[in-house]
């Protein structure tokens, strides 16, 4: 949701239709994909203190990460949320949390604009690779403070928009190429 209109994010569905389509060459490609990344996912966890029982909320997770990493973390007597706008990439996190036993990780179909849930519900709210995408910034930090808890943390990582990131912009353009997609699919500033 735009804040300054009221109507619906005009990157979304398309967005959500780009990430749908390109999950199962994620899935493919993960192990390669997260080698360098895992490095990430540790270091936000490190960035906010996640102990054992903690409640964590993973904002834009795809494929897993850094939910997985935080729920290993958080431990059987913690809870982690992780949210993506994309079904498909969920499910392939969901495979994998599968795989690894994890029974204290749930997934939720939720864009970042649109999170919603009770002020001070989280001890920690991490974001790795996925503010870079919102179309409202300022609206979902607001948010995103207010479901921390008094002493929780925040801690995101995030890269410039993809025009100026040519390895994402290249991958983008082609995949939206490719798939037929609406110029406007990935969000500029």
């Amino acid at each position: 949701m735009n804040a300054q209109t009221g109507n619906p994010s005009p990157y979304r569905t398309p967005t959500r239709q780009l990430w749908d389509r390109l999950a199962a060459g994620w899935e493919k490609w993960w192990p390669s994909q997260e080698h360098g990344g895992q490095a990430v996912s540790g270091c936000l966890a490190d960035l906010a203190a996640i102990r054992p029982g903690d409640r964590v909320l993973d904002i834009g997770t795809g494929v897993g990460e850094p939910a997985i990493t935080a729920s290993l973390r958080a431990g059987p007597g913690g809870q982690v949320v992780a949210t993506d706008l994309s079904p498909q990439m969920l499910a392939v996190a969901r495979r994998r949390a599968a795989a690894l036993g994890l029974t204290n990780l749930e997934f939720r179909e939720m864009a970042a604009e649109t999170l919603n849930f009770p002020e001070g519900s989280f001890d920690a709210i991490l974001a790795r690779f996925s503010l870079m995408f919102v179309s409202d910034l300022h609206d979902t930090l607001a948010t995103i403070l207010k479901m921390l808890t008094p002493r929780g943390k925040f801690a995101a990582a995030v890269w410039d928009g993809a025009w100026k990131v040519p390895i994402i912009s290249l991958a983008f353009d082609l995949a939206k190429k490719m798939l037929r997609l609406p110029e406007n699919t990935v969000k500029s500033r």
